[in-house]
């Protein structure tokens, strides 16, 4: 008797989660915010979890939103549910943005606004180096695990280009298409389960 594929059961190795690595939705996620969305975490520890939504752009851009931005064109993205009045940034910066907060690789979170404001005013500072979120997205202590125990979430790690992209090219679909394994099947699937 052949073995059926279980392509919605998740392998205990991609569900680790850590800072530096993405959450990938399953297809079908009821959750209508985080439908078919692809999380970067910023912080995961055993208090929580903080991460930012990389392709939900909001039609809005930089510069309309917040002051001291004049001429910074790109739009904001939503970085999830949670505070969506308040401003966040990944960068790859490190310590020319004094107070920046480490991740992984070459991002780090956060760091002064008036540095970011005299970085951009003298052009010392591109759209390819920085990346602004309202909002976040925030799990308590135990709820991502449980959420990883449902097979709501796959976790992967991807090249940090992708997480600064300001254009919204990572698409749900094109990183389920970047991975290796079963999960990259996800990709294909219909937006809704009844239709094919």
């Amino acid at each position: 008797m052949e073995k059926e594929l279980d392509l919605f059961t998740i392998l205990p190795e991609d569900k680790i989660p850590e800072k530096g690595k993405l959450l990938i939705s399953e297809p079908f996620l009821p959750d209508t915010f985080f439908n078919r969305t692809i999380v970067y975490l910023a912080d995961h520890n055993t208090e929580g979890s903080v991460g930012f939504i990389l392709n939900k752009k909001l039609e809005i851009k930089v510069s309309e939103a917040i002051s001291g931005f004049d001429g910074w064109e790109e739009y904001l993205s939503m970085g999830g549910p949670v505070a969506p009045d308040t401003l966040h940034y990944l960068h790859s910066m490190g310590d020319m943005i004094p107070k920046s907060v480490w991740v992984s690789d070459n991002i780090f979170w956060g760091g002064e606004i008036d540095h970011i404001r005299n970085m951009i005013r003298n052009r010392v500072l591109n759209n390819t180096q920085i990346r602004f979120f309202l909002g976040y997205s925030g799990w308590s202590a135990g709820q991502l695990e449980r959420e990883l125990k449902e097979n709501s979430w796959v976790i992967a790690r991807i090249a940090t280009d992708i997480v600064l992209n300001n254009q919204i090219n990572t698409t749900w679909k094109r990183v389920l298409q970047g991975l290796k394994n079963k999960y990259r099947m996800w990709a294909d699937f219909p937006e809704s389960p009844d239709m094919n």
